[in-house]
C-alpha cells in the first residue's frame, strides 16, 4: 500500500463503518492518522488495534469492526479498487463461508459507496416512490409482505417507540414548588439559621417510566409476526431502560440480554441461537405458569406494564390458562393483550384458550401491520382503558 495514499483509504474505511452504523466522525479519522504514526504499519496487528482504539467505543461494535476490517484491508488492490468506487468487485475474490458471516448492514455499507452515483440520478423518482411505499407499508400486514417488503418495514419499525407515561414511586427529591414538606430537611436547615427563622423546605415524589414486560409468543401460527416486532422491541430495549422479553411457544426463554445488543444483526442472530422451540407448538397456560412462578416477582414490580403478543391458540386447550392469567393481571399495573386475529372483523373469542384470557386483560388490541403498533404506542401514551362487554376497547 503506498503511503501517500493512507490517509484516503483510512477515511473511506471510516465511511464504511459509519454508514454500517458506527458513530465515527472526521475527528475520529484525524486521530487514528495521528495514532498511526505513533504506532507505524509496519505489523497488521498494530495496525488493527491502533484502529480498534480509535474508532471503537463500546465493546458491542467489536464484531462488526472486526468483519469490516478483514473485507476492507483484504489486499493493496482492492484498495484501489474502492478508491475508484468499484468495491461490488470485493466479494468476487471472498469465500462463500465469508460472505455468510459478514453482516448485511456491513454489505449494504460497502455496496453503498458504488450505488451512491446511480441514486443521485434518481433522486425525485425515488423519494416520490419511497414516499407512497411507506404509506403503503403501514397499512400492509407482515403476514403477505415480500422479503423486500419487510426489510423496508424492518427500517421503518426501528423508528418506533412506545411512549408509556411515568409513574409516581414511594421516593421524594427535593422541589421548591412540591406539595409536601420535608420536615427533616426543614429542621437541619433551622439548625444552621440558629432556629431564629425556619424556611420550610419542600419537596415531591420521584416519576419515572414503570417497566416494560413483553410476553411474545413464537410458535409457528405467530412466527411471521413474532419476528417483526421482536425488531419493534429490539429497538424499544435500547432506547430506555427496565425493558424484559421473554418468548415462549413449548418452553419460556428470557431473550433480554441478547437484544441489549444495539448492533440489530447481531442481536436477532443470538436470539435465534438461544431459542430451542422456535415455530413449533403452544403451551400458554404451561408458560404463564412457569413466569409467575420464575419470573414475575423480579419484574413486576413498580408498577410494570405487560404486553402479550399471542393468537390464543393454546395447544393445551385452555388448561390451567384461566388461573395463570388471573394471576398474571394481578400482578401488574396494566396487561395488553396483543393479537394478530383482531385483523379480521368477524374475528369471534371461540377458542377455549381465547376465552379463558380474555376476561383477565386491560387492552385487547390487533397487532399485524406497523400502522397497529402506532396505534398501542399512542393508547399507552394516553395510558387509560376500559371494558366493554367482554371485548377490551381502548
Amino acid at each position: 500500500m503506498a503511503a501517500g495514499k493512507l490517509a484516503e483509504n483510512i477515511m473511506h474505511f471510516a465511511r464504511v463503518l459509519r454508514a454500517a452504523g458506527l458513530p465515527i466522525g472526521p475527528d475520529r479519522v484525524v486521530d487514528a492518522l495521528r495514532a498511526l504514526q505513533t504506532a507505524g504499519i509496519e505489523r497488521r496487528e498494530d495496525f488493527y488495534w491502533t484502529l480498534a482504539a480509535v474508532f471503537l467505543s463500546k465493546h458491542e461494535q467489536q464484531e462488526l469492526f472486526d468483519q469490516a476490517f478483514h473485507v476492507f484491508w483484504r489486499d493493496p488492490q482492492m484498495l484501489e479498487r474502492i478508491m475508484r468506487l468499484l468495491l461490488p468487485q470485493i466479494y468476487g475474490r471472498i469465500g462463500v463461508a465469508e460472505q455468510a458471516e459478514a453482516s448485511r448492514r456491513l454489505s449494504e455499507a460497502l455496496y453503498a459507496q458504488a450505488e451512491e452515483q446511480e441514486q443521485q440520478q434518481e433522486t425525485e423518482i425515488d423519494a416520490g416512490v419511497s414516499s407512497s411505499q411507506s404509506e403503503l407499508l403501514q397499512y400492509a400486514d407482515f403476514e403477505s409482505m415480500s422479503g423486500a417488503e419487510l426489510a423496508q418495514a424492518k427500517k421503518l419499525i426501528a423508528r418506533l417507540r412506545l411512549p408509556i407515561p411515568e409513574a409516581r414511586t414511594r421516593r421524594f427529591r427535593p422541589d421548591a414548588r412540591g406539595a409536601g414538606i420535608d420536615l427533616p430537611a426543614t429542621l437541619r436547615a433551622s439548625l444552621r439559621g440558629g432556629a431564629q427563622v425556619i424556611a420550610l423546605k419542600r419537596r415531591s415524589r420521584i416519576t419515572r417510566h414503570p417497566p416494560l414486560v413483553v410476553l411474545c409468543d413464537i410458535s409457528g401460527s405467530m412466527s411471521r409476526y413474532s419476528r417483526m416486532f421482536l425488531h419493534f422491541l429490539h429497538a424499544i430495549t435500547n432506547d430506555r431502560d427496565r425493558v424484559h422479553t421473554l418468548v415462549f411457544g413449548t418452553r419460556l426463554t428470557n431473550i433480554t440480554r441478547h437484544l441489549r445488543n444495539r448492533d440489530v444483526d447481531i442481536a436477532m442472530n443470538r436470539v435465534t441461537a438461544a431459542i430451542q422451540d422456535w415455530a413449533g407448538g403452544t403451551r400458554i397456560g404451561a408458560c404463564l405458569a412457569e413466569f409467575n412462578r420464575k419470573w414475575s416477582r423480579r419484574l413486576l414490580g413498580q408498577n410494570a406494564v405487560v404486553l402479550l403478543i399471542s393468537d390464543g391458540l393454546d395447544r393445551d386447550i385452555g388448561e390451567g390458562l384461566g388461573a395463570e392469567m388471573e394471576r398474571l393481571h394481578k400482578s401488574c399495573r396494566k396487561l395488553v393483550w396483543l393479537n394478530p386475529l383482531l385483523r379480521y372483523e368477524g374475528f369471534q373469542p371461540r377458542p377455549a384458550g381465547v376465552r379463558a384470557m380474555l376476561p383477565h386483560v386491560d387492552a385487547f388490541m390487533p397487532v399485524h401491520n406497523i400502522e397497529s403498533l402506532v396505534d398501542l404506542a399512542r393508547e399507552l401514551e394516553r395510558g387509560k382503558w376500559q371494558r366493554q362487554s367482554g371485548r377490551i376497547a381502548a
